[in-house]
């Protein structure tokens, strides 16, 4: 079954206080009758590569990209993120828009809109910025592909990015092709570039999970094209159950990202008010991360085409790190979940004092109480006969990444009441 994420000295007090609670009951007002955005796709952007597993970074110079992206969340509107987070220069947007997906670069011609941003439809977004545009007025359904068409007429640099895409994007051949019902002659590409997140108007109950973590949250190895991450089998999950508060579900995941390091993106602490803190409305955070944090010190090297931090760190400095996050989410008034890690003896980076670490790491999330509630991946995913691997069914080749099945059973041990 597939599974459908508030004398003259007090006189003044008084007035001023009074100015600031009217201006409250009309900003509360205000909040209360405007859209309910909320976040319902997302890609961590990352630095430009130069090679390893990511490969070579693209520039683009007067081409366009079509992206498609699987949304958890319906609505009524729609607006994007636009990230030069990572860019050298400013970027030049020409054109936008977005509309369903038909097949491939193909889209459905009578749902194309175009995109605006601050009322223009081109739009420069500083070196280090990002651009979030206005609102679309269209209506698209949850776990509908979006396409959405970016133009850029001059060169961009090495773009911001997102490096394990695992869905096939579409770079044209000269000029502004955002409005075309189809793109031929295209590059293909499985990265994100510049594009960075999706918001929707939705019910005003839908409430919002980001799921935060590595690799194993960035669905590597399962299926391009199929959206068979975890997360994705979560959303599904919600979107089936008898719980009739809607959901979002964003991926926030990154290969190679470290709680404590930077290796791939930036460390965990770094982009955790980006990647998580900033969503509107957000409810839920997941946190899956801290193999690779365990995993990297025992290799010299790997190809990530950069030389990767192999610093080593301690089940304390981890379980510190954990204690960041929980504190942050807390004072947003997010709840936060922590998930155990998956076991990973076979993995390239294995060693036993990791092991170690990893089983300590894990009794603190299971019995210190500090997180919101707890998800025990690594009890769903580990061999009954052999604790310190994974199941052989559910493991991709690696031993570290699970496969399609084994994502889906990550999802599937979720409590979903964690989320009531």
């Amino acid at each position: 079954m597939q599974y459908r994420t508030i004398a003259r000295g007090v006189a003044t007090a008084l007035l001023f206080a009074s100015l600031a609670a009217c201006s409250q009951d009309k900003t509360s007002t205000a909040m209360a009758n405007g859209p309910h955005w909320v976040g319902t796709w997302g890609a961590s952007p990352m630095a430009p590569s130069e090679g390893g597993i990511f490969g070579k970074t693209p520039s683009i110079d007067n081409a366009t990209i079509r992206q498609v992206v699987h949304i958890s969340a319906g609505g009524d509107q729609v607006r994007i993120l636009v990230s030069n987070t990572f860019g050298k220069k400013d970027l030049k947007i020409g054109a936008a828009h977005v509309a369903v997906q038909d097949e491939d670069a193909r889209i459905k011609p009578d749902t194309d809109h175009v995109i605006t941003f601050s009322g223009d439809p081109s739009f420069t977004v500083p070196a280090g910025a990002v651009a979030l545009s206005d609102p679309v007025p269209m209506t698209v359904a949850a776990f509908s592909n979006l396409a959405i068409s970016l133009y850029f007429p001059d060169q961009t640099g090495p773009a911001t990015n997102h490096g394990v895409g695992l869905q096939t994007g579409y770079i044209s051949e000269p000029g502004d092709h955002t409005k075309d019902t189809d793109l031929s002659n295209t590059q293909q590409i499985q990265s994100r570039l510049f594009l960075s997140g999706v918001e929707v108007a939705a019910a005003p109950a839908t409430k919002t999970i980001v799921a935060f973590g590595d690799s194993i949250t960035d669905g590597a190895a399962s299926t391009p094209n199929k959206n068979h991450r975890w997360p994705d089998y979560l959303a599904d999950r919600l979107a089936d159950s008898t719980n009739k508060t809607p959901f979002t579900v964003i991926d926030e995941g990154i290969s190679g990202n470290r709680v404590l390091h930077d290796v791939a993106g930036p460390n965990a602490l770094a982009r955790f008010e980006r990647d998580v803190l900033s969503w509107p409305n957000g409810s839920y955070v997941i946190v899956l991360e801290g193999i690779n944090d365990i995993g990297f010190p025992a290799i010299k090297n790997a190809n990530f085409g950069d030389a990767i931090n192999t610093a080593p760190v301690t089940a304390g400095e981890i379980i510190a790190g954990y204690r960041q996050m929980i504190a942050r989410a807390h004072a947003r008034g997010l709840k936060i979940i922590g998930a155990t890690l998956t076991p990973f003896q076979g993995a390239t980076y294995y060693s036993d004092n990791g092991e170690k670490i990893r089983e300590a790491v894990n009794k603190w999330i299971r019995e210190s109480g500090h997180f919101d509630g707890v998800i025990d991946f690594d009890a769903a995913m580990r061999d009954p006969n052999d604790p310190t691997k994974m199941r052989a069914d559910y493991q991709s080749g690696d031993w570290l990444h699970p496969k399609d099945v084994g994502y889906e059973a990550m999802a599937k041990s979720i409590d979903l009441s964690l989320f009531k």
